[in-house]
C-alpha cells in the first residue's frame, strides 16, 4: 500500500469508530448516570445524571416517537432533575400526547467510598402515549 491507501484506510477506520461511538453515546446518553439509557438494547429507559436538563427530555422525545412509553429513573440528588424531566414533557407537549404513568419509589443500599452502608433513595416514572 502506499502512503495514500494507508491513510485512506485509516480515516476510513476511524471515521466508522466515530459513527459507531455516536452511536453507542446515543444509546448510552444514560450510560452512566450521566447519560441515556445503559444497554445498548434496552431503549426504553433513560437514566439521569448530571447532563443538563434538555438532553434527558429530548433523550425521552426520541425514545417516546419509536416506542410507546419510557421509563425514566434516577436516584439520589438526581431525582428532582428526573421529575422535572417527566412534568417538562407531560406539561409542555401536551398537545403530543404524553402522559405521566405508574411511579415507582425506592431506595438502594450501597457502600460509600469509605466502606459504610448508605441508603439511596431510586424513582422510576413511567411516560407514555396517552
Amino acid at each position: 500500500m502506499t502512503t495514500e491507501n494507508t491513510q485512506s484506510t485509516e480515516n476510513t477506520q476511524s471515521t466508522e469508530n466515530k459513527d459507531s461511538g455516536s452511536r453507542d453515546s446515543g444509546s448510552r446518553d444514560s450510560g452512566s448516570r450521566d447519560s441515556g439509557s445503559r444497554d445498548s438494547g434496552n431503549r426504553d429507559t433513560i437514566y439521569i445524571g448530571k447532563k443538563p436538563l434538555m438532553a434527558y427530555v429530548t433523550s425521552t422525545l426520541i425514545q417516546l416517537a419509536n416506542i410507546p412509553s419510557v421509563r425514566i429513573k434516577a436516584r439520589g440528588m438526581s431525582i428532582g432533575r428526573a421529575v422535572d424531566v417527566s412534568q417538562i414533557i407531560s406539561r409542555k407537549t401536551e398537545n403530543a400526547g404524553y402522559q405521566i404513568g405508574e411511579i415507582i419509589l425506592g431506595s438502594e443500599s450501597l457502600e460509600s467510598q469509605d466502606g459504610k452502608r448508605r441508603n439511596v433513595s431510586t424513582i422510576d416514572i413511567e411516560v407514555k402515549r396517552k
